[in-house]
């Protein structure tokens, strides 16, 4: 029997809360629901008011991964949803508001990913965002150079920059800007990572060309396209093991002289807020955005 919860005076189905969904450490999927109820603080403002995209694992991450953009079937009529224009036409989207629905998300497994924008006023970009994306043998300590080095640059036209990993194997930059359309995010992200590039030019690399990848940190500008999504900060990821898309510091990054330095697990995560509190909470202040060049 599936059991029933109330969460905020709103009543959930939770399934299969003893279902492994991390082999490699036996993490559940009631301690995946556990995670995102005790860590709701800190990933919340970030997913309010962004139309959210799932890449769900009902089966963990060695059974089927399919992404969801589209409002999934049976979505309860309490959880809002938004109309969100694309290319094809316009859809409807979740927005995870609060903690029933981020509880409800959680449940169906999902990694959850979000664009640079807010749902009022979609294709404004109020974030920049660069994934630096290792090709093997280059790891995540190769991307904190690249990171350290579009940091200064990016403060040399009064942006502030900010990091987080991947979760998977890499980082990702994130600053908050005003006053700009995603195209033009798009076009200074671009700027900067083919001056990255000459910068760095055995370490960097701009263009996504598979084979050009091997050894070189690959400084994805992309994801600002209006269309685009990232992983949201503190997501867990379809990963064999329950790894987190985390916060870090400068300092972290700075000192990194190993892989395992930036590995943050779902149990890292609170008392990392509690030590640091949210390392991205400035990207939430509207009065830290600043403008592009």
């Amino acid at each position: 029997m599936t059991p029933i919860t109330e969460v905020e005076g709103r009543r959930l189905a939770l399934s299969n809360l003893e279902k492994v969904l991390y082999p490699v450490t036996g993490f559940t999927k009631g301690e995946v629901l556990h995670y995102y109820a005790v860590n709701a603080a800190a990933i919340l403002p970030h997913l309010r008011d962004r139309p959210v995209s799932f890449l769900r694992y009902p089966d963990g991450p060695d059974g089927q991964v399919f992404f969801t953009k589209n409002v999934p079937p049976g979505t309860p009529d309490w959880v809002t949803t938004a109309e969100v224009p694309r290319s094809e036409g316009p859809a409807r989207m979740v927005l995870v508001q609060d903690l029933p629905s981020l509880m409800w998300a959680a449940n169906l497994v999902t990694e959850f990913h979000t664009h640079q924008w807010v749902v009022r006023d979609p294709g404004v970009a109020d974030r920049i965002v660069f994934d630096l994306d290792p090709g093997a043998p280059a790891t995540v300590v190769d991307c904190c150079r690249v990171a350290l080095w579009l940091r200064e640059r990016l403060a040399d036209d009064g942006i502030d920059a900010f990091v987080k990993t991947s979760g998977s194997k890499g980082l990702h930059l994130l600053a908050a800007v005003r006053s700009a359309s995603s195209e033009q995010v798009s076009e200074y992200a671009k700027q900067l990572a083919v001056e990255a590039e000459r910068a760095m030019p055995r370490l960097v690399l701009h263009r996504m060309t598979r084979s050009l990848r091997p050894g070189k940190v690959f400084v994805d500008w992309s994801q600002n396209a209006a269309r685009k999504t990232t992983a949201t900060p503190y997501t867990l990821r379809a990963r064999p093991e329950p790894t987190v898309s985390a916060p870090v510091t400068w300092s972290e990054v700075e000192e990194c002289t190993a892989p395992a330095q930036l590995a943050f697990q779902a149990p890292d995560i609170a008392p990392r807020l509690q030590d640091h509190g949210d390392l991205l909470a400035p990207l939430l202040d509207p009065d830290t955005a600043a403008p592009l060049p």
